[in-house]
C-alpha cells in the first residue's frame, strides 16, 4: 500500500493511539438495523453451448454463501471483535435459514431478526463461469427480493424490539439498501440512540438527526441534487448535507480520492485513501468502512481517528474478491505497513 507523502507524519503522530483504539474494539456493543441480504456465488467451468438455447452450460463446482447487504456490515463488526446485535427481517426460506447459521456461527445474537412470511429472504445470487485454464468471470446475477413493505405490525414489533436494546448498546448502525426494512416507525426507534451512524444509499432526510452519515460520492450527489466536480463543489454538499440531516458529521468517501469529514463549524479535512493502486474489488468496503469507523468512535475516537480507521479498514478488503472482511490483526499489519513504507 502507498499512501500521499503529506500525509505520513500524521499519521506517524497518531499511531500509538490509534493502535491503542484497535485493541478497544472487543469492548464495543453494537445494534445494527439492515437490509439483511445473503449473497451467493455459483461456480462453474464451461462444458459446452446448450442444444436447447444459445446459452452456456456450467458444470457445478462450488456454492459459496456470505452475508451482503445490511448482513455485510452486522458481519464486518462482528470479523473486528465487536458484540452484535442484528435487527433485521428475513423469509420464511431455506436461505434465511443459511443467513441465520451464518451469524450464530460467528457469535452474532440474532434475536432481533423477524421472520416475514410474506416477503423472501434478499438473496442475490451470482453465476461465474471459466472454461479450462482461464479465469473466472461472473455470467449473470439472479436477484431475489420482494418490492412490498413489510405488514405494519411486524414493523412495530422491529421498532419496539430496538427500543428495548438502546439501553444496552454503545451505537446503533442503520444499513439501508433500499430493500424497505428501514420503514418510519424503525428509523424512529433508532434514532433514539444519541450515537446512530446511517450509512443509506437514498432519502438521507429520512434519518434527520443521526449523529453521523457516510455517503459515497454518487450517494451525495444524488442527495444534494448536483454535480461535485471539484473542491468548491465538495466543500459546498458537505455543508448542504449537514444542513439538510442536522447531522452532526458527514464523511462522503470518494474511491481513490479517498475520504472528506464535514462538521459543524470545523474545517473540512480529506483523508487520502491508503490503497490506491492493489484495488480487486469494491464490493461491500463500505460496509466495513462503517463497521471499522463506528468501533472507532465507542472506543473513544475522534472524528478523524475514526474515519482514519475505516479509511485502514476499506484499504484491506478492497484487495480481495468479493463480499470481504478484515480484522484487527490485519488493521494492526496494514497500519505498520503504511508507517514503515518509504515517501
Amino acid at each position: 500500500m502507498t499512501l500521499d507523502s503529506a500525509f505520513l507524519p500524521q499519521l506517524h503522530a497518531a499511531a500509538d493511539r490509534l493502535d491503542q483504539l484497535l485493541s478497544r474494539f472487543a469492548r464495543s456493543r453494537v445494534l445494527v438495523v439492515g437490509d439483511l441480504t445473503l449473497d451467493e456465488f455459483l461456480t462453474g467451468q464451461v462444458e459446452r453451448i446448450s442444444r436447447e438455447a444459445p446459452v452456456l452450460i456450467l458444470r457445478h463446482e462450488h456454492t459459496r454463501q456470505t452475508p451482503g447487504g445490511g448482513a455485510n456490515a452486522v458481519y464486518n463488526l462482528a470479523k473486528l471483535g465487536a458484540q452484535v446485535k442484528s435487527v433485521g427481517f428475513i423469509g420464511k426460506d431455506e436461505q434465511g435459514q443459511a443467513l441465520c447459521r451464518i451469524f450464530q456461527q460467528a457469535g452474532i445474537n440474532t434475536e432481533g431478526i423477524f421472520i416475514d412470511p410474506q416477503r423472501p429472504t434478499v438473496t442475490k445470487t451470482r453465476i461465474a463461469g471459466h472454461a479450462r485454464q482461464s479465469v473466472t468471470q461472473q455470467i449473470v446475477r439472479v436477484d431475489r427480493k420482494s418490492e412490498e413493505l413489510p405488514d405494519p405490525e411486524l414493523q412495530l414489533q422491529l421498532a419496539d424490539y430496538i427500543r428495548q436494546q438502546l439501553p444496552d448498546v454503545d451505537a446503533v448502525v442503520c444499513s439501508d439498501y433500499g430493500d424497505n426494512t428501514l420503514t418510519a416507525p424503525v428509523i424512529e426507534a433508532a434514532l433514539s440512540h444519541p450515537r446512530t451512524i446511517v450509512d443509506t444509499q437514498k432519502e438521507l432526510y429520512r434519518y434527520k438527526g443521526a449523529m453521523l452519515f457516510t455517503p459515497n460520492l454518487p450517494e451525495a450527489e444524488h442527495a444534494v441534487g448536483y454535480s461535485i466536480r471539484d473542491q468548491q463543489t465538495l466543500n459546498q454538499a458537505g455543508q448542504d448535507l449537514l444542513r439538510m440531516t442536522q447531522a452532526q458529521a458527514m464523511l462522503i468517501t470518494r474511491g481513490e480520492e479517498g475520504m472528506s469529514l464535514f462538521q459543524r463549524d470545523v474545517a473540512p479535512m480529506t483523508i487520502p485513501a491508503f490503497n490506491r493502486t492493489d484495488v480487486f474489488d469494491v464490493t461491500g468496503a463500505g460496509d466495513t468502512v462503517v463497521a471499522a469507523l463506528t468501533l472507532g468512535l465507542v472506543s473513544g475516537a475522534s472524528l478523524w481517528e475514526a474515519t482514519v480507521l475505516g479509511n485502514l479498514a476499506a484499504s484491506i478488503v478492497v484487495r480481495k474478491f468479493g463480499t470481504e472482511t478484515t480484522t484487527v490483526g490485519e488493521m494492526k499489519a496494514a497500519l505498520q505497513a503504511l508507517l514503515e513504507a518509504e515517501v
